[in-house]
Protein backbone atom coordinates (compact mmCIF):
# COMPACT_ATOMS: atom_id res chain seq x y z
CA UNK A 1 0.00 0.00 0.00
CA UNK A 2 2.82 2.36 0.95
CA UNK A 3 4.50 1.82 -2.43
CA UNK A 4 1.34 2.77 -4.30
CA UNK A 5 0.94 5.92 -2.20
CA UNK A 6 4.58 6.88 -2.84
CA UNK A 7 4.22 6.38 -6.60
CA UNK A 8 1.00 8.39 -6.70
CA UNK A 9 2.61 11.20 -4.72
CA UNK A 10 5.59 11.08 -7.10
CA UNK A 11 3.33 11.53 -10.11
CA UNK A 12 1.60 14.55 -8.55
CA UNK A 13 4.96 16.09 -7.62
CA UNK A 14 6.22 15.75 -11.20
CA UNK A 15 3.03 17.22 -12.64
CA UNK A 16 3.27 20.16 -10.26
CA UNK A 17 6.96 20.73 -11.07
CA UNK A 18 6.36 20.65 -14.83
CA UNK A 19 3.46 23.13 -14.55
CA UNK A 20 5.53 25.38 -12.29
CA UNK A 21 8.42 25.15 -14.74
CA UNK A 22 6.27 26.23 -17.69
CA UNK A 23 4.96 29.17 -15.69
CA UNK A 24 8.55 30.27 -14.98
CA UNK A 25 9.37 29.81 -18.67
CA UNK A 26 6.58 32.25 -19.54
CA UNK A 27 7.62 34.70 -16.84
CA UNK A 28 11.15 34.73 -18.23
CA UNK A 29 9.73 35.92 -21.54
CA UNK A 30 8.19 39.04 -20.02
CA UNK A 31 10.66 39.99 -17.27
CA UNK A 32 14.07 41.67 -17.71
CA UNK A 33 17.23 39.57 -17.60
CA UNK A 34 19.71 39.87 -14.78
CA UNK A 35 22.52 42.32 -15.45
CA UNK A 36 25.94 41.01 -16.42
CA UNK A 37 28.02 40.47 -13.30
CA UNK A 38 24.85 40.11 -11.24
CA UNK A 39 23.66 36.65 -12.34
CA UNK A 40 24.88 35.06 -9.10
CA UNK A 41 22.91 36.62 -6.19
CA UNK A 42 24.48 39.15 -3.84
CA UNK A 43 26.25 37.44 -0.95
CA UNK A 44 26.72 34.15 -2.82
CA UNK A 45 30.05 32.77 -4.09
CA UNK A 46 30.57 33.99 -7.63
CA UNK A 47 28.66 37.26 -7.29
CA UNK A 48 30.22 40.04 -9.33
CA UNK A 49 32.42 37.43 -11.09
CA UNK A 50 34.40 36.65 -7.94
CA UNK A 51 34.76 32.95 -7.11
CA UNK A 52 36.25 31.41 -3.96
CA UNK A 53 39.77 30.00 -4.18
CA UNK A 54 40.13 26.78 -6.15
CA UNK A 55 41.60 23.94 -4.10
CA UNK A 56 42.05 20.58 -5.88
CA UNK A 57 40.62 17.53 -4.12
CA UNK A 58 42.90 15.74 -1.71
CA UNK A 59 43.07 12.04 -0.92
CA UNK A 60 39.88 10.91 0.78
CA UNK A 61 37.70 13.66 -0.71
CA UNK A 62 34.55 12.49 -2.48
CA UNK A 63 33.95 13.47 -6.09
CA UNK A 64 31.36 12.53 -8.71
CA UNK A 65 31.16 11.98 -12.47
CA UNK A 66 29.76 15.52 -12.83
CA UNK A 67 32.40 18.22 -13.46
CA UNK A 68 30.15 21.05 -12.27
CA UNK A 69 29.35 19.46 -8.91
CA UNK A 70 33.04 18.70 -8.44
CA UNK A 71 33.93 22.30 -9.27
CA UNK A 72 31.49 23.51 -6.62
CA UNK A 73 33.32 21.35 -4.06
CA UNK A 74 36.76 22.39 -5.32
CA UNK A 75 35.79 26.04 -4.78
CA UNK A 76 34.22 25.36 -1.38
CA UNK A 77 30.66 26.15 -2.49
CA UNK A 78 29.78 22.61 -1.46
CA UNK A 79 31.81 21.02 1.35
CA UNK A 80 35.32 20.55 0.00
CA UNK A 81 35.44 16.93 1.09
CA UNK A 82 32.27 16.32 -0.92
CA UNK A 83 30.60 14.51 1.96
CA UNK A 84 27.41 14.74 4.04
CA UNK A 85 25.61 17.06 1.64
CA UNK A 86 21.86 17.41 2.02
CA UNK A 87 19.73 17.24 -1.12
CA UNK A 88 18.06 20.50 -0.09
CA UNK A 89 21.47 22.19 0.21
CA UNK A 90 22.38 20.91 -3.25
CA UNK A 91 19.18 22.43 -4.60
CA UNK A 92 19.97 25.86 -3.19
CA UNK A 93 23.66 25.86 -4.17
CA UNK A 94 23.02 24.80 -7.77
CA UNK A 95 20.40 27.55 -8.06
CA UNK A 96 22.75 30.22 -6.77
CA UNK A 97 25.81 29.08 -8.70
CA UNK A 98 24.43 28.27 -12.15
CA UNK A 99 21.11 30.16 -12.32
CA UNK A 100 19.07 27.06 -13.01
CA UNK A 101 15.37 27.59 -12.36
CA UNK A 102 14.08 26.42 -8.94
CA UNK A 103 12.12 23.68 -10.73
CA UNK A 104 15.31 22.28 -12.26
CA UNK A 105 17.12 22.57 -8.93
CA UNK A 106 14.40 20.58 -7.17
CA UNK A 107 13.83 17.97 -9.87
CA UNK A 108 17.43 16.74 -10.28
CA UNK A 109 18.35 16.41 -6.56
CA UNK A 110 14.96 14.78 -5.94
CA UNK A 111 15.71 12.31 -8.74
CA UNK A 112 19.10 11.60 -7.15
CA UNK A 113 17.52 11.06 -3.73
CA UNK A 114 15.02 8.65 -5.24
CA UNK A 115 17.59 6.48 -7.03
CA UNK A 116 19.68 6.38 -3.85
CA UNK A 117 16.57 5.41 -1.85
CA UNK A 118 17.01 8.45 0.39
CA UNK A 119 14.66 11.12 1.64
CA UNK A 120 15.10 14.35 -0.31
CA UNK A 121 13.97 16.31 2.75
CA UNK A 122 16.02 14.66 5.49
CA UNK A 123 18.96 12.63 4.18
CA UNK A 124 22.53 13.32 3.08
CA UNK A 125 24.89 11.91 0.47
CA UNK A 126 28.52 11.97 -0.68
CA UNK A 127 29.33 13.17 -4.20
CA UNK A 128 30.70 9.78 -5.30
CA UNK A 129 27.30 8.22 -4.64
CA UNK A 130 25.81 10.32 -7.44
CA UNK A 131 27.95 8.23 -9.82
CA UNK A 132 25.78 5.15 -9.37
CA UNK A 133 25.93 3.43 -12.75
CA UNK A 134 22.99 3.92 -15.10
CA UNK A 135 21.27 6.42 -12.83
CA UNK A 136 22.67 9.86 -13.68
CA UNK A 137 26.08 8.41 -14.63
CA UNK A 138 25.93 6.51 -17.92
CA UNK A 139 28.11 4.90 -20.58
CA UNK A 140 29.56 7.00 -23.43
CA UNK A 141 30.16 10.08 -21.29
CA UNK A 142 32.11 12.83 -23.02
CA UNK A 143 34.47 13.31 -20.07
CA UNK A 144 34.73 9.85 -18.44
CA UNK A 145 35.57 6.37 -19.65
CA UNK A 146 32.76 3.88 -19.00
CA UNK A 147 32.46 2.64 -15.43
CA UNK A 148 33.08 -0.94 -16.57
CA UNK A 149 36.54 0.17 -17.73
CA UNK A 150 37.31 2.77 -15.06
CA UNK A 151 35.17 2.18 -11.93
CA UNK A 152 36.35 5.39 -10.25
CA UNK A 153 34.42 8.14 -12.01
CA UNK A 154 35.84 10.97 -9.89
CA UNK A 155 38.42 12.20 -12.41
CA UNK A 156 38.02 13.24 -16.05
CA UNK A 157 39.72 11.37 -18.86
CA UNK A 158 41.82 14.15 -20.35
CA UNK A 159 42.08 12.53 -23.79
CA UNK A 160 38.29 12.38 -24.03
CA UNK A 161 38.03 16.00 -22.90
CA UNK A 162 40.58 17.22 -25.43
CA UNK A 163 38.89 15.20 -28.19
CA UNK A 164 35.62 16.92 -27.28
CA UNK A 165 37.11 20.42 -27.22
CA UNK A 166 38.79 19.78 -30.56
CA UNK A 167 35.34 19.37 -32.15
CA UNK A 168 34.66 23.11 -31.78
CA UNK A 169 33.88 24.81 -35.10
CA UNK A 170 32.13 27.94 -33.84
CA UNK A 171 33.52 31.31 -32.81
CA UNK A 172 32.77 33.53 -29.82
CA UNK A 173 32.36 37.27 -30.28
CA UNK A 174 36.05 37.73 -29.45
CA UNK A 175 37.08 35.16 -32.08
CA UNK A 176 37.89 32.36 -29.63
CA UNK A 177 36.65 28.82 -30.26
CA UNK A 178 33.10 27.74 -29.40
CA UNK A 179 31.25 24.43 -29.41
CA UNK A 180 28.01 24.41 -31.38
CA UNK A 181 24.98 22.11 -31.34
CA UNK A 182 26.26 20.12 -34.38
CA UNK A 183 29.70 19.85 -32.73
CA UNK A 184 28.18 18.37 -29.59
CA UNK A 185 25.97 15.98 -31.57
CA UNK A 186 29.00 14.74 -33.47
CA UNK A 187 31.06 14.30 -30.28
CA UNK A 188 28.26 12.29 -28.69
CA UNK A 189 27.93 10.11 -31.79
CA UNK A 190 31.66 9.37 -31.77
CA UNK A 191 31.63 8.47 -28.09
CA UNK A 192 28.68 6.10 -28.47
CA UNK A 193 30.32 4.33 -31.40
CA UNK A 194 33.68 4.06 -29.62
CA UNK A 195 32.12 2.98 -26.31
CA UNK A 196 30.25 0.15 -28.02
CA UNK A 197 33.56 -1.11 -29.38
CA UNK A 198 35.63 -0.85 -26.21
CA UNK A 199 33.12 -1.79 -23.49
CA UNK A 200 31.73 -5.32 -23.68
CA UNK A 201 29.25 -4.35 -20.95
CA UNK A 202 28.09 -1.24 -22.80
CA UNK A 203 24.46 -0.33 -22.19
CA UNK A 204 22.35 2.28 -23.89
CA UNK A 205 18.74 3.38 -23.68
CA UNK A 206 16.68 6.30 -24.91
CA UNK A 207 16.62 7.68 -21.36
CA UNK A 208 20.40 7.54 -20.98
CA UNK A 209 20.97 9.01 -24.43
CA UNK A 210 18.72 11.97 -23.64
CA UNK A 211 20.33 12.33 -20.22
CA UNK A 212 23.75 12.32 -21.91
CA UNK A 213 22.59 15.04 -24.28
CA UNK A 214 21.19 16.96 -21.30
CA UNK A 215 24.45 16.78 -19.37
CA UNK A 216 26.38 17.85 -22.44
CA UNK A 217 24.01 20.70 -23.30
CA UNK A 218 25.00 22.60 -20.17
CA UNK A 219 28.21 23.34 -22.08
CA UNK A 220 26.13 25.30 -24.58
CA UNK A 221 23.61 26.92 -22.25
CA UNK A 222 25.60 27.82 -19.14
CA UNK A 223 29.00 28.20 -20.84
CA UNK A 224 27.90 29.40 -24.26
CA UNK A 225 30.11 26.70 -25.76
CA UNK A 226 33.20 28.80 -24.89
CA UNK A 227 36.33 26.64 -25.09
CA UNK A 228 38.17 29.15 -22.90
CA UNK A 229 35.64 28.59 -20.10
CA UNK A 230 35.07 24.88 -20.70
CA UNK A 231 38.76 23.93 -20.68
CA UNK A 232 39.37 24.62 -16.96
CA UNK A 233 35.92 23.27 -16.06
CA UNK A 234 36.41 19.95 -17.84
CA UNK A 235 40.14 19.40 -17.23
CA UNK A 236 40.57 20.79 -13.69
CA UNK A 237 36.91 21.11 -12.64
CA UNK A 238 37.50 24.76 -11.91
CA UNK A 239 35.61 27.98 -12.74
CA UNK A 240 37.57 30.20 -15.09
CA UNK A 241 38.42 33.66 -13.81
CA UNK A 242 35.54 36.16 -14.11
CA UNK A 243 33.13 33.48 -15.36
CA UNK A 244 29.41 33.63 -14.73
CA UNK A 245 26.49 31.64 -16.17
CA UNK A 246 25.58 32.69 -19.69
CA UNK A 247 21.90 32.24 -18.77
CA UNK A 248 20.70 35.57 -17.36
CA UNK A 249 16.95 34.88 -17.28
CA UNK A 250 15.28 36.39 -14.21
CA UNK A 251 13.87 33.04 -13.02
CA UNK A 252 16.77 30.91 -14.24
CA UNK A 253 17.15 28.20 -16.85
CA UNK A 254 13.90 26.24 -16.92
CA UNK A 255 13.56 22.66 -18.08
CA UNK A 256 11.28 23.87 -20.88
CA UNK A 257 13.94 26.27 -22.18
CA UNK A 258 16.77 23.78 -21.65
CA UNK A 259 14.99 21.18 -23.78
CA UNK A 260 15.17 23.59 -26.71
CA UNK A 261 18.90 22.83 -26.74
CA UNK A 262 18.82 19.21 -25.55
CA UNK A 263 16.42 17.91 -28.19
CA UNK A 264 18.30 19.35 -31.21
CA UNK A 265 21.55 17.96 -29.79
CA UNK A 266 20.09 14.47 -29.42
CA UNK A 267 18.33 14.60 -32.80
CA UNK A 268 21.66 15.44 -34.42
CA UNK A 269 23.47 12.38 -33.05
CA UNK A 270 24.18 10.19 -36.09
CA UNK A 271 26.14 7.08 -35.09
CA UNK A 272 25.65 5.46 -38.50
CA UNK A 273 27.45 8.37 -40.16
CA UNK A 274 30.38 8.00 -37.76
CA UNK A 275 30.51 4.24 -38.32
CA UNK A 276 30.60 4.82 -42.10
CA UNK A 277 33.37 7.42 -41.78
CA UNK A 278 35.43 5.09 -39.60
CA UNK A 279 34.94 2.17 -42.01
CA UNK A 280 36.00 4.33 -44.96
CA UNK A 281 39.04 5.57 -43.06
CA UNK A 282 40.01 2.01 -42.15
CA UNK A 283 39.59 0.92 -45.77
CA UNK A 284 41.79 3.75 -47.00
CA UNK A 285 44.66 2.66 -44.75
CA UNK A 286 44.51 -1.00 -45.80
Amino acid sequence: MGGIVDKTAGVFIKLFVFQWDFALFLLNLVTPDRKEGQVVPIGCPGHNLSWPEYVPPKEGDSRSACPMLNAMANHGILPHDGKNITFVELNHKIRQTFNFAPTFCFFVPKFAADFLNRSYWKDKFDLEEISKHNAIEHDASLTRQDAALVPDQAKPDLKLVHDLLAEATGKMADGSARLTIPDLSRALAKRRVDARKTNTNYSESFFHNVFGSSNSSTMLTLFGGSINDLTPMLTEERFSEHWEPRVRSRFGLTMAKFNMTVLPVERGVDTKKIEKEQAEAAGATN
